[in-house]
């Protein structure tokens, strides 16, 4: 093929002039093209429209809250102690708090063995039960044994003893349990140790066979106690005449000389002489002597019948010591001579004279130890697994027997101390080696060591004591919880936190005003440029400014407060429909209506009766107040025991039962759990205390949180009962091995709970456990309670109010909901460009052809004007070589 090129033969700009004729055909398409970018240009607007109500609605979400209108401020003068966070119940004031001790955990140790993986014992299957509770009574030290007699004369020398590093200055003069504890006590700062004496008492049997006196030889006799003289015989007495056992009883039976004597040396007296059991005591740890003075031929008196001789007798008494750490912590012992003092050199501690109660809202469990894990890892890794509250670590401390099994409470808190109860299996004994090593019980046997105790959060609040299981104290003031960090004092102030709540009205306002401002320039005409915003007279803004404004200028309804319009907390438009804010009027109206401020902006739900709480609501709930009856109260599930319970009951070794829990259909396997119940004997009381810390115990309902509870009624039957109410609550029991479930509850089956029913506002509703949810079609419609006791019949009322926060977050919802009528407005735009482009690619085509007729049209002009100039050249040449030729 030939190249052709237009215009070369003829002349013609075939070019330039098609060119020039589509400039004129492609008129449309321009208009296309500014249609579209007007469209374009809208949907940006709408885009920008979009982001101000999201803007807006995430502010109305953050305000929708009561807690941003009811902030009340606990400021703390000395945060290093403590900080404070308050709630709207919280009472203002102001309020001295002095912190003396925080909550920690008990550790207990085990003595040291040499390997983590030998044997401990022969494997025999043992359990081992751990029980959460607390200790009263007695103190954490060393109790000392009776001081020598020898110390009443030469006492005890300086530097014999030292306690935690500090020697007691104890000397020669120190000849008393009484003088040796005021010693001790005068260092109990640096020591960390305090002393309380163990009185001096005379031996229990000292007066048995106390022989009749006889002086009728001549001699004379004189018994004395602490140098208070109990009786005197002269000579010429025969035996049975004068002093005897119970003449000694006589005298000391009233009120006379004698008694008073000794009640001001510090003595006291019990038994009878009589029946051989009469002691004597000084509590306050005083050396006691009790003399016999002899003169001449004398028969009978202490451990002498009356035919027997006595040559007379002085008998010392002395008393002892027991030490107290003030943290309970073990006490090292150490001095050049410690025994003196009764007390053996080296580092102890355990509970003396205390008792045990465990705590029902703490877990329990149990391990079993055979021969597959009887090694300290064993035993760590099966207590770790058992999820029963405690954790188990081990320790080296790098001596020849240097690893200890660590035991830690997984809980703060005086109520969180271990118990470890070790029993056998299969009708055997429990390992004794095992049994060694891990049995502990402050009120007994104490076979590891307690190196932290388990203790509470101690503190006064305006002098007044107060204790918590944590460091977050709460309930101690009203409405306010204290986060304690360490000892010391601090002042509380609780007030209203003013500057929050006048900070989140700014907000709303402030919102508002920037919503106002976007619309505002999308919808606006500058009179200076003679240009008007994108979406000028739109009808779609339109509508949103109006149905925003409108809502703001409605009054709210359906609270019980004293507000109802934004006005009353200085909240008022101005002429350019932009919101202000009076401080001042707002001020004025946190002092005089704090409480009601949220109803204002959140939605909020009060009732009459107590035992009726307000949970949620839905967008279909209407203000106003709706009336409560209740026709039936929520139960839990729950067996109580056929009859009331013996004064104290024996659980078998091997007791173990399967729990169900809240069970479904078809049944789940996580809601049964196989709980072991640790033998012994307990009373009714503590029988429920450890079934409930038992089951709740167990790793399937631990750790899906849920539990049940044990009481003992008023008739004395034991009721075990979910803690959840409603009919998806639901418990089945049975025995596995041990003592059966038919032990404690005889016959009784358990019955299944059930759910609240009654009237919101007329209309009939069946609940959900506690909570009654108003039915579709009422104005409740959506609304949330919660029945958490009292009677049935009417309950008072509801009132229920939307503020505009949550009014207006309702109102942008369905503004910018997928099926608003902004996304369809933008649906509707997008469909015109897709139009647009339709026709464009439409018209492009057409213009392809119209461009391609022009083209063949003009080519062919072009190759006839080539062919005529063509001709007319060949023409004059010819007549050029005619007129030539003629020439």
């Amino acid at each position: 093929m030939g190249i052709s090129t237009p215009g070369i033969g003829s002349g013609l700009d075939v070019n330039s002039i098609v060119a020039k004729l589509m400039q004129v055909e492609s008129q449309p398409l321009t208009q296309l093209d500014k249609k579209a970018t007007d469209i374009q240009a809208k949907l940006s607007a709408y885009g920008t429209l979009k982001g101000a109500l999201s803007s807006f609605q995430s502010a109305m979400q953050n305000l929708a809250s009561p807690a941003a209108f009811q902030s009340v401020a606990a400021t703390s003068s000395n945060t290093d102690t403590l900080s404070g966070t308050a709630t709207t119940q919280a009472v203002a004031g102001n309020y001295a708090i002095n912190v003396t001790q925080l909550a920690q955990a008990q550790t207990l140790a085990s003595r040291g063995v040499v390997s983590t993986s030998a044997a401990i014992g022969v494997g025999t299957s043992t359990v081992v039960s751990f029980q959460l509770g607390s200790i009263s009574g007695g103190v954490f030290g060393q109790a000392g044994t009776t001081l020598a007699n020898s110390v009443a004369s030469s006492g005890i020398a300086t530097g014999a003893l030292s306690i935690n590093g500090t020697t007691i200055d104890t000397s020669a003069a120190t000849k008393s349990a009484r003088l040796l504890a005021d010693a001790i006590n005068a260092k109990s700062v640096s020591s960390g140790v305090t002393a309380k004496v163990q009185a001096a008492t005379s031996g229990a049997t000292l007066f048995s066979g106390f022989g009749d006196i006889d002086t009728s030889g001549g001699g004379s006799y004189s018994l004395s106690v602490g140098g208070v003289q109990l009786a005197s015989q002269a000579g010429g007495v025969a035996a049975g005449a004068g002093i005897t056992a119970a003449s000694l009883d006589a005298i000391l039976a009233g009120s006379n000389a004698t008694t008073q004597a000794l009640t001001d040396a510090g003595i006291s007296f019990s038994g009878s002489a009589a029946a051989g059991t009469l002691q004597f005591t000084a509590a306050d740890g005083s050396n006691i002597t009790l003399s016999e003075s002899v003169s001449g031929s004398v028969n009978g008196g202490i451990g002498t019948d009356s035919a027997s001789a006595n040559t007379g007798s002085s008998r010392l008494f002395m008393g002892a010591v027991t030490l107290a750490s003030a943290t309970a912590t073990p006490i090292t012992i150490g001095g050049g001579n410690p025994a003196l003092a009764g007390f053996t050199a080296g580092t102890a501690g355990s509970y003396i004279g205390a008792s045990y109660a465990q705590d029902g809202s703490q877990i329990s469990g149990s391990i079993t130890i055979d021969s597959s894990n009887n090694n300290l890892a064993g035993i760590r890794d099966a207590i770790n697994k058992a999820n029963i509250g405690i954790t188990a670590t081990i320790i080296s401390d790098g001596s020849a027997t240097p690893n200890h099994l660590v035991l830690t409470s997984n809980k703060t808190g005086a109520n969180a101390a271990i118990r470890i109860s070790v029993s056998g299996s299969g009708g055997n004994p429990a390992d004794p080696a095992i049994e060694s090593l891990l049995a502990y019980d402050p009120g007994g046997a104490q076979n590891l060591t307690q190196n932290t105790a388990a203790q509470s959060t101690a503190l006064t609040v305006n002098g007044i004591p107060v204790t918590s299981s944590s460091t977050s104290v709460n309930g101690a003031i009203q409405g306010v919880t204290l986060n304690v960090s360490k000892t010391g004092s601090a002042n509380l102030n609780v007030a209203v936190d003013t500057k929050s709540i006048t900070s989140n009205v700014g907000n709303f306002v402030k919102a508002y005003n920037d919503l106002n401002a976007q619309i505002k320039n999308l919808t606006g005409y500058d009179a200076d440029t003679k240009k008007g915003g994108v979406l000028l007279g739109d009808s779609t803004v339109q509508s949103v400014q109006s149905s925003v404004r409108r809502a703001l200028t409605t009054a709210i309804t359906g609270g019980a407060g004293n507000l109802s319009n934004l006005s009353q907390v200085g909240v008022s438009f101005q002429k350019d429909g932009s919101l202000t804010l009076d401080t001042g009027k707002l001020n004025t109206a946190i002092s005089k209506n704090f409480k009601d401020i949220a109803s204002l902006f959140a939605a909020i739900g009060s009732a009459t009766d107590s035992l009726v709480n307000y949970t949620s609501s839905s967008a279909a709930t209407k203000p106003g107040s709706y009336a409560i009856n209740v026709s039936h109260l929520a139960t839990a599930a729950s067996i109580t025991s056929e009859n009331p319970l013996a004064a104290s009951t024996t659980i078998a070794a091997d007791t173990v039962w399967n729990v169900t829990l809240n069970d479904s259909t078809p049944s789940v396997a996580s809601n049964t759990a196989q709980v072991t119940i640790p033998q012994g004997t307990y009373t009714a009381s503590q029988l429920a205390t450890l079934l409930q810390s038992a089951i709740n115990g167990a790793s399937n309902f631990s750790g899906s949180g849920t539990t049940v509870t044990a009481t003992i009624d008023s008739s004395g039957k034991l009721v075990l009962a979910t803690s959840k109410f409603g009919s998806v609550t639901n418990l089945a029991l049975s025995g596995v091995s041990g003592s059966a479930v038919s032990d404690l509850f005889g016959s009784a089956t358990p019955v299944a709970g059930t759910d609240v029913a009654g009237t919101i506002d007329g209309a009939a509703v069946t609940g959900s456990g506690q909570f009654l949810t108003g039915a579709a079609g009422s104005g409740a419609e959506g609304l949330k309670i919660e029945i958490t006791g009292g009677s049935t019949g009417d309950r008072g009322f509801i009132n229920f109010s939307q503020g505009y926060a949550h009014q207006i977050g309702s109102l942008l919802d369905g503004f910018l909901s997928t099926d608003g009528f902004i996304n369809s407005k933008t649906d509707g735009l997008n469909k015109s460009i897709k139009d647009i482009n339709k026709q464009k690619d439409s018209f492009n085509d057409k213009l392809a052809d119209i461009e391609k007729r022009y083209r063949a049209q003009y080519t062919a002009l072009d190759t006839s004007i080539a062919s005529l100039n063509k001709t007319a050249s060949f023409l004059t040449q010819q007549f050029a070589a005619l007129s030539k030729s003629s020439g």
